[in-house]
């Protein structure tokens, strides 16, 4: 049996397998089909697909993706919209193939040309802030101020915003019981589907930075047993494999899960607590050279 590699990989050793996830996803998608994807290509373990980054809701593996995706796009090979949907560029569908280092060459003359010093360029590090930008180009502060203000809810205001939640996507009679002691359950609703079909729902939310385990999901089960057709656990963290596959498995109840990054898309499209800002940009140089 070959023993995984418990490393996670630099950004640059994943993009030829990013690449690829690309084009297996048929030239677009979103961050976490490709993801996704990418870690099935790389065939990473488990152990490492857990590793957080510092104190962020990412893991180290979706923040160096993140900056895989940010200098594939700096070279034109990928580009991406205000939905947050990735595709190859037209020169990104003409490639078979790419060559990350020759990829890490042009970023590092790119940079060159802003520093003038190559000698304090280096984009083999783990850092990845090379070239006056600190964060990729993906992640936008208004999720991560979003995420640190969910992580700083009360127990009580998270159950409060996740039974709105839930009613504004349609769920009725949406109870919190989390105060009861009710082995785990925060509370229930009912979802009908087609105005004929009603399932019956128990929920946890549980505020998390770190990821949900497979223990979590089996505790979550045991206390819905029989009590309800389908559970939901929504968590401001991740999920991890285990948990993801805990929550599939054939035979048992089961259970619809909601991370952090999705519980965010969610308050955006539904704007509970997060509306859209209209703002321009003042280009004083033009101005000037009038």
């Amino acid at each position: 049996m070959v023993k995984k590699n418990l490393e996670v990989p630099a950004y640059n050793d994943m993009m030829s397998e990013l690449f690829q996830a690309m084009k297996d996803l048929g030239g677009s998608g979103t961050v976490r089909e490709i993801d996704d994807k990418t870690i099935e290509i790389l065939d990473l373990a488990p152990e490492v697909q857990e590793i957080m980054h510092g104190n962020s809701s990412k893991t180290e593996v979706e923040y160096r993706l993140a900056w895989t995706r940010t200098y594939m796009k700096k070279v034109g090979i990928l580009e991406n919209s205000s939905r947050g949907v990735w595709s190859l560029t037209a020169k990104g569908r003409e490639l078979s193939a790419i060559n990350p280092e020759e990829i890490i060459q042009k970023i590092r003359e790119m940079t060159f040309l802003k520093t003038k010093d190559l000698s304090m360029i280096n984009l083999d590090d783990d850092n990845l802030e090379n070239d006056g930008v600190d964060t990729p180009d993906e992640i936008q502060s208004w999720r991560e101020k979003l995420k640190n203000v969910l992580l700083n809810l009360s127990p009580d205001a998270f159950e409060r915003l996740t039974q709105r939640l839930l009613r504004e996507s349609g769920f009725t009679h949406v109870k919190v019981t989390g105060k009861t002691g009710d082995g785990g359950i925060d509370g229930m609703g009912i979802v009908k589907l087609n105005g004929i079909v009603s399932f019956h729902m128990l929920f946890q939310c549980k505020r998390y930075t770190g990821s949900v385990s497979a223990g979590e999901i089996r505790d979550f089960r045991g206390a819905m047993q029989g009590r309800a057709d389908k559970g939901l656990f929504i968590t401001t963290g991740k999920f991890s494999t285990s948990a993801v596959e805990e929550a599939n498995r054939p035979g048992a109840a089961p259970i619809d899960l909601v991370d952090g990054d999705e519980l965010v898309e969610k308050l955006r499209e539904l704007q509970l607590g997060i509306a859209p800002v209209n703002d321009y940009v003042i280009d004083e140089g033009w101005f000037l050279s009038i």
